[in-house]
């Protein structure tokens, strides 16, 4: 992890990290696994901080920055860690703004004005100006989990530039802090006000002296700026140029913190487009898509956005985007441009979409535009661009599309010439590209693939940089057109813009941060792009061997699986989905699947020291965890947390050993027969005076929290077969849960079925009286080989229904659908294989049969609304999409699906002393609050156990498993 030292204080340097922990409010984290999490961001580069300040207030910055001053080193502040180019990665005290400073200070609707702190997301300050119809409209694709203060920084540009423009047009102000503390506004000024001040303070110096610098170089900006819309490398000194009024907040915007640590920024609002309609162009070619562009914008939409091939086919593979892409993906076109156009006038808006079809039909593409007037196919198709980068990392293999002349930025009547010299400059090098995003402005996410844990490739990248940038500058383009300058482009402004220029870059900086303290190496004075030593693969990086629990080959193993994380921080949104909710809950960067897999790679890398991956330190990053498998479907490059956890569990049971509370819990299948003969003696147990400390004492689990009760009657028709005679057969598997806990549901599902027309098989038990189990508690206590046992006695038990191809059915979402994945990884085999396949949750099948009208059921109406929770692994799956549709049959009802994370209880998890507040605090986030709002006759549905007893513990109301509602319904 580490690089040549620079300065006299060394990362985790404990001296530093005591002074500020007493004299700020805010955290202080100077642990190497902490400081492994923030060496990287989602550029190639990975370069390990001194530690890492979360400032609560204001001061907390001011008094880091003097102690920074005080210890000689730099400071780098940083918003939420999504650059591309390496300019959240230093040597330096990183200051993280993104958990407490995030609030919007004041909004003035009618001056279309807002004041935020620097650590709120875009998507979180949208969502707040929402009922003002209001927003801010720089809507860059990372807007989730990209704060205001790095979009400052970085002179941010968006989808719809096209339109709004950029950072630059859309600020009005920046409250700053100076290297040394001071605070200084920055903000439009009258240049003859400025010069004729009489005061000799700091700000007034400053501000003199900037606008002497444009004076001085106006003439050299004039000839050397490229005149393109996309220009954002460097400082905008083109802004101190002599005029009447200038905006002095330019030229933080853009500096990367180089040059002040943002305190507030005062921002210039639009009003929310009312309309908007969205035509996807196809072409048969990449270069005639590129041609196209400069004709299409002629009908002023506000974005023309590019989707290439590579991105078709990869978004395919990803299953929570392939059904959005085969809907607007029409054949087999080479790209794609989506036009949209947001006219107040819904017709006016049809009448540009008929005009886009004529003018494609011009060019030779008729009927080659698929229209999306229907807002919510708009917005899928709309998240599926906003992920394209994501989409693009999700390859897999040590060849990944790689960002350095990603967004280089030409005038449009280049834009086909350019992007067809530039493939072929690929190919010269021995590879391709990725190409997508803002066709209208020019400017063209292209990627080249490289292995960049080679030489060749950091040689390769070199190469093509320096070819790529000789042909912008040909073209009198931008080499920095909208992710910023970094690590990976700052060394080229001088054969960009000419020495000159570059000097006065320095004259900028040695101005305002005379001691070079701010984020050191950017823009000015940068080291080489293609130093190995500061990349994320550095010379010699390896990856430890050993044995794992399930097959990681298609990855080139788990290292390989651990490393799809690109560090872009979907996993940080906080609105739609369900990922992450332990992030969600403490807002640590520990805590988001992003510093798990960092700290993974770190481990198994050998950067964190002998036995990382088993250390404490280690468990504590995954110890908020709650296996919800989000991240299996909604990071777009599939890391998949809930399994790779599984993983370093199992190799600290080998090594530790388990504690009695992960023995009782792993050993619950098993025990659970002998113990519910006691039930109705355990659950009075629990209920008595003092049993809860016995319980917190005995076996860490929470004191405040009441166990479940255990059914005063389990589940016992093993063996039978039940429905009419010629109905259709399926297989019921009953799980733990649904035997011993909650048998009354698994007897509506028997019921359900049955009224449906199937014929129900219940499996016997096995020759030992056992039941049957899929082993997921062994598994999350890191017993691998016990809980692969238990599957095959499953399977055993199964074969004879699978030789009939008979679906297997169950009811408990995080036990049955551990077949259609972690199962098939424990056994490979090919029983287990159809297994996978052929399972299903009885909702899914029943959904999915009563659509196909294979099945029939015949409802009446229960005079309630139904308010649905779905369950983390229905989300990740599938199946939960099909609630609301299969609840709908009931005549009547009015169904709704609560927009929430997970609950929170995650098996186990809440019933812990250590986790059970963090469990209450994931819970009431959406699921408790949206609860509590619902009318008291509003039936509740959560088809996890786990869940309802979340539900029941912080609302005190009831839920009940979607197949009971409907046995319920059942007419006759």
């Amino acid at each position: 992890m580490n690089a040549p030292h620079m300065f006299p204080v060394r990362p985790g340097d404990p001296a530093l990290a005591r002074r500020l922990a007493k004299e700020i409010e805010g955290e202080v984290l100077f642990d190497a696994f902490s400081r492994g999490r923030y060496a990287t961001d989602a550029s190639i580069y990975q370069i390990e901080p001194l530690g890492v300040v979360i400032p609560k207030t204001r001061q907390d910055i001011v008094r880091t920055l003097e102690i920074a001053r005080d210890a000689g080193v730099p400071v780098l502040p940083r918003g939420g860690g999504t650059s591309q180019c390496g300019q959240t990665v230093g040597e330096a005290i990183v200051i993280d703004c993104s958990k407490y400073l995030n609030r919007v200070v004041s909004v003035d609707a009618e001056a279309g004005t807002a004041v935020v702190e620097p650590g709120i997301t875009l998507d979180g300050l949208n969502k707040q100006l929402k009922s003002t119809g209001l927003w801010y409209p720089v809507d860059i694709s990372t807007g989730s989990r990209a704060t205001l203060g790095g979009m400052t920084a970085n002179n941010s540009c968006g989808s719809r530039s096209f339109k709004y423009g950029i950072m630059r047009d859309n600020v009005a102000a920046i409250d700053a802090f100076l290297a040394d503390g001071s605070a200084v506004r920055f903000g439009e000024e009258n240049t003859a006000g400025l010069l004729t001040r009489n005061d000799d303070g700091p700000e007034s110096r400053i501000f003199r002296e900037l606008l002497r610098i444009g004076e001085r170089e106006a003439d050299e900006i004039r000839t050397r700026f490229p005149d393109v819309m996309r220009r954002v490398g460097g400082y905008n000194i083109d802004a101190l140029m002599p005029a009447d009024r200038i905006n002095l907040a330019h030229i933080l915007i853009g500096s990367e913190g180089t040059l002040a640590v943002t305190d507030r920024v005062h921002l210039k609002l639009s009003p929310q487009p009312k309309e908007k309609v969205l035509g996807i162009c196809h072409f048969p070619t990449f270069y005639q898509a590129m041609d196209a562009t400069q004709h299409l914008v002629k009908l002023n939409p506000t974005t023309a956005e590019l989707v290439d091939r590579t991105m078709i086919d990869l978004a395919r593979e990803i299953p929570m985007f392939r059904e959005t892409v085969n809907r607007f993906v029409k054949g087999e076109p080479d790209a794609l441009l989506l036009v949209e156009f947001a006219d107040d006038d819904p017709q006016e808006n049809l009448r540009l979409l008929d005009a886009l079809e004529g003018v494609m039909a011009d060019l030779g593409f008729e009927g080659g535009v698929v229209r999306a007037e229907d807002k919510a196919f708009q917005s899928a198709v709309w998240e599926v661009r906003k992920q394209g980068l994501n989409i693009m990392m999700s390859m897999k293999g040590d060849g990944k599309p790689v960002s350095f002349v990603e967004d280089c930025a030409v005038r449009l009547e280049h834009l086909a010439d350019y992007t067809d010299r530039l493939t072929k400059v690929f190919e010269k090098h021995g590879t391709t590209g990725t190409w997508y995003a803002h066709a209208a402005v020019g400017t063209l996410h292209v990627r080249p693939i490289l292995n960049m844990k080679t030489e060749d490739g950091a040689k390769k990248m070199r190469a093509i940089a320096e070819e790529a940038f000789e042909m912008v500058k040909e073209y009198k383009g931008a080499h920095s057109g909208e992710h910023g300058d970094g690590l990976v482009r700052s060394e080229f402004h001088e054969e960009m813009y000419g020495k000159r220029v570059v000097d006065s870059f320095g004259d900028v900086k040695t101005l305002m941060d005379p001691e070079g303290r701010l984020n050191p190496g950017k823009i000015v004075n940068p080291p080489k792009m293609d130093d190995r030593t500061l990349m994320r693969f550095k010379p010699g990086y390896e990856t430890e061997k050993s044995e794992t629990v399930f097959d990681w080959s298609a990855w080139g193993g788990f290292p390989g699986a651990v490393e799809m994380c690109n560090n872009n921080g979907a996993c940080r949104k906080r609105d739609a989905g369900v990922m992450c909710p332990s992030y969600r809950a403490t807002g640590d960067e520990k805590d988001v699947v992003r510093g798990r897999a960092n700290s993974l790679r770190l481990a198994l890398s050998g950067q964190l020291g002998p036995d990382a991956v088993t250390s404490d330190s280690m468990a504590d990053t995954l110890k908020l965890c709650v296996s919800c498998k989000a991240c299996r479907s909604e990071c777009p490059t599939g890391v998949d947390m809930a399994k790779m956890k599984l993983e370093v569990l199992a190799k600290r049971a080998e090594k530790y050993g388990l504690s009695r509370r992960e023995r009782l819990v792993a050993d619950l299948p098993r025990m659970a027969k002998t113990a519910s003969k006691m039930g109705g003696v355990l659950n009075a147990l629990n209920r008595m005076p003092g049993a809860g400390m016995v319980r917190e004492k005995m076996f860490g689990l929470a004191a405040d929290r009441l166990p479940p009760d255990w059914a005063a009657k389990p589940f016992a028709q093993d063996g039978e077969v039940i429905g009419p005679e010629t109905g259709t057969p399926v297989v019921l598997l009953v799980d733990t849960f649904s035997r011993y806990f909650d048998a009354d549901q698994t007897a509506d599902a028997i019921r359900l079925l049955s009224a449906a027309g199937c014929r129900v098989h219940l499996p016997a038990l096995p020759r030992d009286g056992r039941p049957v189990c899929c082993g997921r508690t062994y598994l999350a206590a890191g017993l691998p080989d016990r809980a692969k046992a238990e599957a095959e006695r499953t399977l055993d038990v199964l074969k004879p229904y699978l030789d009939q191809d008979m679906p297997i059915l169950g009811l408990e979402p995080s036990c049955h659908l551990g077949y259609r994945d972690e199962i098939p990884g424990l056994v490979r085999n090919d029983l287990s294989a159809k297994l996978a396949t052929s399972s299903k949750l009885v909702i899914e099948y029943l959904a999915d049969e009563l659509e196909a009208g294979r099945l029939s059921l015949s409802l009446k109406s229960l005079g309630k609304p139904i308010l649905i929770h779905g369950h983390c692994h229905e989300k990740s799956y599938g199946p939960a999409k099909k609630l609301v549709p299969l609840l709908s049959r009931i005549p009547g009802s009015e169904v709704k699906m609560i927009d929430s994370s997970c609950c929170g209880m995650a098996g186990a998890f809440g019933y812990q002393a250590e986790t059970a507040d963090v469990s209450r605090r994931m819970g009431e986030l959406s699921l408790a609050p949206a609860i509590r709002e619902a009318d008291k006759d509003t039936i509740l549905v959560a088809d996890g156990t786990s869940c309802r007893h979340q539900i029941a513990d912080l609302t005190k109301r009831g839920a009940k498993h979607a197949v009971s509602i409907l046995a319920e319904a059942i007419d006759g």
